[in-house]
């Protein structure tokens, strides 16, 4: 398998691909819904790699009456009641699992369902840990606590989260992530991973980041942001007003891409939430509940050409109002 083919995709495309394939192999998929799928496939690279990957799973897994063939190809509804029971259904858990196979330890799910803490996606959660930390948990976010006699340490598998140290305590506080380490130097601080790095934003204090592949910290102060990747850092930028919104229930953005937005709201919602690309590049300022995002959504209608196209309530898309409709 090539290194393109085995780069790990994001938690979003390939959800998007798991719907997919549990949509077509039900068999009942119109020429309609075909074409539709042959525009995603084709829309992105990330897309087809996804696809690619769900193909070689199938041949790892492909037996008539394996567990995993026969979840695949149950119908669309006896999915969607699993999914909502059990949060990804067997589906997901058996393709995290093979994908895992080629994939290595850098793809995220498997970490994931494994930590100490997690929320599910929508959910957010505050957590007061023993030495009077607070963390807030974004939407399907997981960590793991490690304290110990020298160290305080929160590893962050996935996700995003917002830190106010406790400051009774001497041992240094420290986020570890895939991509390196971030020292709290008596702080607020937000963290979340992507799929390029890690991005820190420093909302109170300071925090010393240091890449896992260097040997030496770089301190970020207040109002800064910094995405640290494993070999190194990227510009200094400043944090953007409304950054820890989301611990209040809202995403504040000012002059925003519609792409980003709607790609911020499909981490709070299950299935797939696009845009089409001739509106993606639209701007847009203002306040969006998380905890609705199909609330959040009728709201760009007001002030953007565009019209939200429903398949299914896991099939979302944002395209371009057509003339005459209301």
């Amino acid at each position: 398998m090539s290194q393109i083919s085995s780069k790990p995709v994001s938690a979003r495309v390939l959800d998007a691909a798991i719907a997919w394939q549990l949509s077509l192999d039900s068999g009942d998929g119109s020429a309609v819904e075909h074409e539709e799928f042959n525009k995603w496939l084709a829309s992105n690279e990330e897309h087809a790699r996804a696809w690619r990957q769900l193909g070689m799973l199938d041949q790892r897994f492909c037996v008539a009456s394996g567990p995993a063939r026969a979840a695949l190809l149950q119908s669309r509804e006896s999915i969607r009641r699993r999914v909502r029971k059990l949060g990804s259904g067997l589906a997901s858990v058996v393709l995290v699992c093979g994908l895992a196979l080629f994939a290595g330890q850098r793809y995220v799910p498997i970490n994931y369902w494994l930590a100490d803490q997690r929320t599910a996606t929508g959910e957010q959660r505050t957590l007061k840990l023993a030495d009077g930390t607070l963390i807030n948990l974004n939407t399907h976010s997981a960590i793991d606590v490690r304290f110990d006699e020298k160290r305080r340490v929160i590893v962050l598998q996935d996700g995003e989260i917002l830190v106010e140290t406790g400051h009774n305590d001497a041992r240094p506080f420290v986020v570890e992530t895939r991509d390196g380490s971030l020292r709290a130097l008596g702080t607020r601080f937000i963290v979340k991973r992507e799929d390029n790095g890690t991005r820190l934003s420093v909302l109170q204090s300071a925090v010393a980041a240091q890449p896992e592949a260097l040997h030496q910290e770089q301190v970020f102060k207040e109002g800064q942001q910094v995405l640290m990747r494993h070999d190194g850092l990227g510009p200094l930028l400043t944090v953007t007003p409304g950054s820890d919104a989301w611990t209040r229930g809202m995403l504040v953005v000012d002059n925003a891409r519609l792409g980003d937005v709607v790609e911020e709201l499909g981490r709070y919602r299950s299935g797939y939430l696009g845009v089409d690309k001739n509106v993606a590049d639209l701007r847009i300022t203002g306040s969006f509940p998380l905890q609705d995002t199909d609330l959040a959504l009728n709201a760009l209608l007001p002030t953007l050409p565009v019209q939200i196209q429903q398949r299914t309530p896991w099939w979302v898309t944002v395209v371009p109002k057509v003339a005459g409709n209301p």
